[in-house]
């Protein structure tokens, strides 16, 4: 709003030029979904517990019984901040910031459903996976179809590493990005299991992103370091700096021990915008390098399940997702948090290398 709003003044008036900047707008976006987290968030948790939001604990996990009670849907102050600030931020006549916010919100509005119907049950039981993935599937297919009818978007996959190899999926580049999009929503809801696990590498991955995105729309840039150029994309910066600002702030009341969960709401949400971030960065493939300790949770799931029925019971691990296995060995879970957080900068630090190892 500030960008088309003030923008136009700079002809007459220098100062305003700085809203010209996609850099400029980006940090601000970022403080403003900060602040507006740390600000509204002990209000926001207050007004989850009169709603008896609580949280039900899997008896599977008796170490969490404490936890019992802490309100959830917390994925919602995130949404609200990310949104304010993109909206007071961005260029709103820019289509990539309103796709974006379309793939935000409605895989929000899927982990809205899911969490809506945990709560009216007074257990951890949502809605069934068909209608999950049923509305993950919808959300995800009207994303790529914005993608796929642009003229200036191509259905070419990028090779991490390798110079000036790519593949061109052709049509399957529509069911490919459909299927990034869902899997990383689902990836990053199983990694929710711990005070801080999931948000703490979404936000480097926004970091890793915002940096992706905003080479990916300027011609220079995306010209010297070989990267498809996409114009008008750039401006999705301003949505990934949102995204850093507001998972910080939720991480001030999330972090152990958490007075607040995400929610599918915020996990949903969080993982299928990371995978449309990566399709319009045009480093699809690199989202399982930044996110790879998203992958190794959900493999960690598939291989316990797929072990279960091969050996008729024994189990890979003592518990699936990869961070209760460790829980149950004994680890804190404060040390299992700071230990995958610090994994996932070194997976974000080896992402941002893919610009000039190839």
């Amino acid at each position: 709003m500030f960008y088309n709003l003030l923008s136009p003044l700079a002809t007459d008036i220098s100062l305003f030029n700085v809203f010209r900047y996609i850099t400029f707008r980006s940090m601000a976006a970022l403080v403003t979904a900060l602040v507006l987290s740390i600000v509204c968030g002990p209000h926001f948790i207050a007004w989850l517990r009169r709603l008896k939001c609580g949280q039900y604990i899997l008896e599977d996990v008796p170490a969490h019984a404490a936890k019992a009670g802490t309100p959830t849907m917390g994925g919602l102050l995130i949404m609200f901040t990310l949104c304010v600030s993109v909206l007071l931020w961005a260029d709103l006549t820019n289509p990539y910031i309103w796709q974006t916010m379309l793939v935000f919100v409605g895989f929000g509005a899927v982990g809205f459903w899911d969490d809506m119907t945990k709560l009216r049950h007074h257990q951890n039981k949502g809605i069934s996976a068909r209608a999950k993935l049923a509305g993950q599937l919808v959300v995800a297919c009207a994303a790529m179809l914005c993608l796929v009818f642009n003229d200036h978007y191509t259905s070419t996959l990028a090779i991490p590493f390798l110079k000036d190899v790519s593949l061109n999926l052709g049509h399957l580049y529509l069911p490919f990005g459909v299927f990034l999009m869902v899997a990383a929503s689902n990836a990053v809801n199983l990694t929710d299991g711990l005070d801080g696990l999931a948000i703490g590498p979404t936000i480097v991955a926004g970091i890793v992103f915002a940096i992706f995105i905003y080479i990916t729309g300027h011609a220079v840039f995306a010209r010297y370091l070989l990267v498809d150029y996409v114009p008008g994309v750039g401006e999705v910066a301003v949505f990934c700096a949102a995204l850093v600002g507001a998972g910080l702030g939720f991480l001030w009341f999330n972090a152990y021990p958490a007075q607040v969960f995400m929610g599918d709401v915020g996990s949903l949400s969080l993982g299928g915008v990371l995978g449309y971030l990566a399709l319009l960065s045009k480093q699809e493939l690199v989202l399982a390098v930044v996110g790879g300790l998203f992958v190794a949770e959900t493999l960690s799931v598939i291989m316990q399940v797929s072990y279960f029925r091969w050996t008729g019971g024994k189990r890979l691990f003592r518990m699936a997702p990869l961070h209760h296995h460790f829980e149950l060995k004994g680890v804190p879970e404060s040390k299992i948090i700071i230990r995958f957080w610090i994994t996932s900068i070194m997976l974000g630090l080896v992402a941002l290398s893919v610009l000039k190892l190839r």
